[in-house]
């Protein structure tokens, strides 16, 4: 994979939920070879047939772990939607600049047959079928259950897990047979999230705190490790070689990163090997920021790891030869909440001397933070787009939903560690056809560091 062919389109999710325009959400595809006319430029979008759906995540149809079977294509872009619980099933495979609806589930299809909702990460498995974490029930309460799709005809087959018992609360996860584990994160309930973000909803329990441990084989809930009150672990990624029996899962609300490891009983535990010092502010919605890790990535040589730090607003790189002793190498600031001239003064900052400069790319001041994040195969460029989900986006950065979010690029430095912005990138939502839009996650055809598990 490290030596696969260089990226020359990327698909993005891009929201119109919260934004006041009344326009379906779509799926743009974006030309990223700089070789092309079109370079930087969205050169097709696909809107979906209905309104308000958040779409936030996708996963594919086929991946690594069904390397080797012939009759298995990466044709399908799995694109559940977050509120409406629908799942979109998109065919990238006929024409790879211009994909086409090939199906849609119905939220009545999870409803009935898994009794979960909003659905957000997808990954396919061995088998050929398609696994879907679940942030809640039909109720909207917090519900950490898992939906599965038939591979071939996209049918909802029902739940995942067996045993009747599930994880309170729902979000990312990631599987690893060698080791006979899937581990699955948590966000929040979903009828508290779905509008913004109130931290009374943190002390009243509505939001994560624990990672989740399931027997691969029997689908069962067997271990919680709390990674402490109000920590929020959304991403979570194992190392790639898939003996490792380690990873890292980045907490938001806690600004830390904590490694997840097999012990030599056979449980699994973590420990905090990073963390991001909240900042005593002025001018903001509370007294202290925190950094908000939102997205993490692993090198595909599992050197380094990043992460997007989106309310501070910064993307760092971190050498993690030694896992237990994460090393910064990489930093740098595109945007957040704490630039010199806004709003917000710092009054104690463990880290920096003082506020960053605004970011401006080709004569834009960029609004937001970076938040989604993804690797190029080589690892020698680093993508990343601002919005983290609308409602959430609305309430932090309002400047952002009016103006739409951008995606940079960034140059890595694979020797020794370093980060840069490419100055001649940017592709600027804003300037939409419909409007300022919301641009979310990035995938690439054929895969990319966040899709493959290899088996």
């Amino acid at each position: 994979a490290l030596k696969g062919p260089r990226e020359e389109v990327v698909y993005l999710p891009c929201i119109y939920r919260n934004t006041g325009i009344e326009k379906p959400d779509y799926l743009a595809t974006v030309d990223v070879n700089p070789k092309s006319p079109r370079y930087c430029q969205v050169i097709h979008r696909l809107p979906m047939p209905n309104l308000k759906d958040e779409l936030h995540h996708s996963g594919w149809n086929a991946c690594s772990s069904c390397f080797g079977d012939a009759t298995k294509k990466r044709n399908y872009l799995i694109l559940p939607s977050l509120i409406s619980s629908r799942i979109y099933v998109v065919d990238v495979g006929t024409d790879l600049q211009a994909p086409r609806i090939h199906k849609i589930v119905e939220p009545v299809e999870l409803f009935w047959k898994g009794n979960v909702a909003n659905p957000h990460t997808s990954h396919c498995l061995g088998s050929g079928d398609i696994l879907i974490s679940c942030l809640g029930d039909t109720s909207g309460n917090g519900k950490g259950g898992f939906i599965l799709l038939d591979g071939e005809t996209f049918e909802v087959k029902g739940n995942w897990e067996n045993g009747g018992k599930v994880a309170p609360l729902g979000y990312d996860f990631w599987y690893q047979p060698r080791h006979n584990v899937l581990i699955s994160t948590e966000w929040g309930a979903p009828k508290v999230l779905a509008n913004g973000f109130n931290p009374e909803d943190v002390e009243r329990g509505h939001y994560g705190c624990r990672i989740n441990v399931w027997d691969w084989s029997t689908h069962t809930y067997i271990q919680a490790i709390d990674l402490g009150k109000g920590s929020i672990p959304l991403e979570i990624r194992f190392l790639h070689n898939p003996d490792a029996a380690e990873g890292f899962v980045g907490c938001a609300l806690s600004g830390t990163v904590h490694r997840f490891y097999k012990t030599e009983k056979g449980d699994w535990a973590a420990e905090k090997v990073i963390e991001v010092p909240k900042k005593k502010v002025q001018g903001w919605l509370f007294p202290d920021m925190p950094g908000l890790i939102t997205d993490i990535l692993i090198s595909l040589d599992d050197r380094f790891l990043y992460f997007s730090n989106w309310l501070h607003g910064d993307i760092r790189q971190y050498d993690i030869s030694n896992t237990r002793k994460p090393k910064l190498v990489g930093q740098v600031f595109l945007g957040g909440s704490i630039t010199k001239g806004g709003p917000v003064t710092v009054l104690e900052d463990k880290e920096l001397q003082c506020q960053p400069e605004p970011f401006v790319i080709k004569g834009k001041r960029v609004p937001g933070g970076p938040q989604m994040i993804q690797l190029s195969l080589d690892g020698k460029r680093l993508y990343v787009s601002g919005s983290l989900y609308s409602a959430w986006d609305k309430q932090f950065y309002p400047d952002l939903v009016k103006e739409g979010s951008v995606m940079l690029q960034i140059d890595v430095d694979t020797e020794k560690g370093g980060l840069k912005v490419n100055e001649n990138f940017l592709v600027d939502f804003g300037k939409e056809p419909d409007g300022p839009v919301l641009a979310h996650e990035i995938r690439y055809p054929g895969g990319d560091c966040t899709s493959d598990i290899w088996v």
